[in-house]
C-alpha cells in the first residue's frame, strides 16, 4: 500500500512499551497514512505547477494574451538596437509601403497610439505628406520619434541628393531624419524611366560623401543602405568613409531568410532591418500556415504573425510590420521572445528549404542582370 510514497516518508511511530496496537488503532494508522500520501502528491503536483509557471512568466516582454486565457508576461525581447551614432533605433517599426492616401495616416495615429515609435517611410511611397500630417497631430514629441525615409534611384547625382532630402523633411513636418538610407544600389539618371546611370551605380562613394554632408549639416542623423548584398556593401565600404553605413534594409522572411547576409552583417556590425517579414502580399497567408509556426503559436498563446515578428527580432533584426488594419497594427506591436527549443525550430524550417525573393525589381526596370547577383557586367 506504501510503496508508491516519496523515499523521505518515515512510518508513523508507536511506544514498543504499550505492547501490540488495538484495531481501532491500526485504523487510526492506516488513515493517517493515507492523508500522508494525499498530502504529499498534492505537494508535488503543486510544486510542479509552481515551476511550470515560473518558466512561463520568466520574463517575457509585453502582455500577451489568448482569449479565454490569463495574461502571460514573456521573455523580453530588445525594445532598440544601439547605432554607431550611439542612437538607439526601435526595434519594431510601422511600415507603410504600399499603404494608400486616405489610409496611411489612420495607420500611423493607430500605431503611435499603440505604441510604436518607429516610422519606416520613403520618398518613392508617395505618402510622406499624409505621413506628417498624421505625426504632427499625434502630438509626441518629435524628440521620442525615429523616422526614416530612403533615397531613390534617380536622386544619386550629388547635386540632387539634398534638394530631395529637403522634399522629404518638408513633407514629415521635420528639421531632421533619424535614419537616410539609399533605397537601391543603382542610380537612374535624373528625370529618366529607369535609365540606369552606370557610373554612379558602380561607384556609390560619391553618393555616400553626399550623405555624409547630410550627417554634419544635421539634416540627418544615421545613413544606411538598402536592398545590399554583401558585395554591394563590401564595393560601398572599401572606400574611406567617415561614416560608415548604420543599417542595411533588405528583404528577410520565412521563405527569404538569408542566413549567410544575416551572419556576415553581425560579423561586421552592421544592423539588419527586415523588410516584408510576413512574405509578400502572395506568401502571408501560406507563412502564417507553416507547421512550426502554428504549433509555435498554439504552445505560447501567440497569433501566428506575433511568432513570426519575434523570431526576426529574436534573430537580432529590426523588424517593418505593414498593416492598415488597426486590430493587426496593435497585434504587431506585442512581440515576445520564444523559447529557444522553439526559436531554434523556427529558424531550422526557415532555413532547409531553398530561398524565394519576391522583391525584385531587375526585370522591370530592365537592367539587364540581376541587382542580387555577385557580380556585375560591370
Amino acid at each position: 500500500m506504501l510503496s508508491g510514497l516519496p523515499f523521505y516518508y518515515k512510518p508513523l511511530a508507536t511506544d514498543e512499551n504499550e505492547g501490540p496496537p488495538s484495531p481501532c488503532k491500526l485504523r487510526i494508522i492506516a488513515i493517517k497514512k493515507l492523508l500522508f500520501q494525499l498530502l504529499t502528491i498534492v505537494a508535488i503536483g503543486y510544486a510542479s505547477y509552481l515551476g511550470t509557471s515560473a518558466f512561463l512568466n520568466s520574463g517575457f516582454m509585453g502582455h500577451v494574451h489568448r482569449p479565454g486565457c490569463p495574461h502571460r508576461n514573456f521573455t523580453a525581447l530588445p525594445n532598440n538596437y544601439s547605432l554607431p551614432s550611439g542612437d538607439k533605433i526601435p526595434s519594431v517599426a510601422l511600415g507603410v509601403w504600399q499603404a494608400g492616401k486616405g489610409e496611411v495616416g489612420a495607420a500611423v495615429t493607430t500605431a503611435l497610439k499603440a505604441g510604436y515609435r518607429h516610422i519606416d517611410g520613403a520618398w518613392i511611397y508617395r505618402n510622406e505628406e499624409e505621413v506628417g500630417q498624421a505625426l504632427k497631430a499625434s502630438g509626441v514629441p518629435r524628440d521620442q520619434l525615429w523616422l526614416t525615409s530612403k533615397l531613390w534611384n534617380t536622386f544619386h547625382a550629388p547635386e540632387d541628393i539634398e534638394p530631395a532630402l529637403d522634399d522629404t523633411l518638408a513633407k514629415l513636418n521635420t528639421e531632421y531624419l533619424d535614419l537616410y538610407l539609399i533605397h537601391w544600389p543603382v542610380a537612374f539618371k535624373k528625370d529618366s524611366d529607369n535609365v540606369l546611370d552606370e557610373e554612379l551605380t558602380a561607384n556609390p562613394y560619391q553618393t555616400w560623401k553626399k550623405l555624409e554632408e547630410m550627417v554634419d549639416k544635421g539634416k540627418v542623423r544615421n545613413i544606411g543602405i538598402s536592398n545590399f548584398n554583401i558585395a554591394r556593401v563590401k564595393n560601398l565600404t572599401a572606400n574611406p568613409l567617415k561614416y560608415k553605413p548604420a543599417i542595411n534594409q533588405v528583404e528577410l522572411n520565412f521563405w527569404n531568410p538569408q542566413p549567410e547576409l544575416l551572419q556576415w552583417a553581425k560579423e561586421n556590425d552592421l544592423l539588419l532591418e527586415s523588410y516584408s517579414p510576413l512574405g509578400s502580399n502572395k506568401q502571408v497567408s501560406e507563412s502564417l500556415a507553416v507547421p512550426e509556426v502554428k504549433k509555435i503559436s498554439r504552445m505560447l498563446g501567440l497569433t501566428p504573425a506575433q511568432v513570426i515578428l519575434s523570431w526576426h527580432v529574436q534573430r537580432g533584426t529590426v523588424v517593418l510590420p505593414k498593416s492598415v488594419t488597426p486590430s493587426r497594427i496593435v497585434e504587431n506591436f506585442k512581440l515576445v521572445g520564444l523559447p529557444q527549443p522553439l526559436f531554434d525550430m523556427l529558424e531550422k524550417a526557415a532555413t532547409s528549404h531553398p530561398p524565394k525573393r519576391v522583391v525584385n525589381p531587375s526585370e522591370y526596370w530592365k537592367l539587364g542582370f540581376d541587382v542580387f547577383d555577385e557580380e556585375w557586367p560591370f
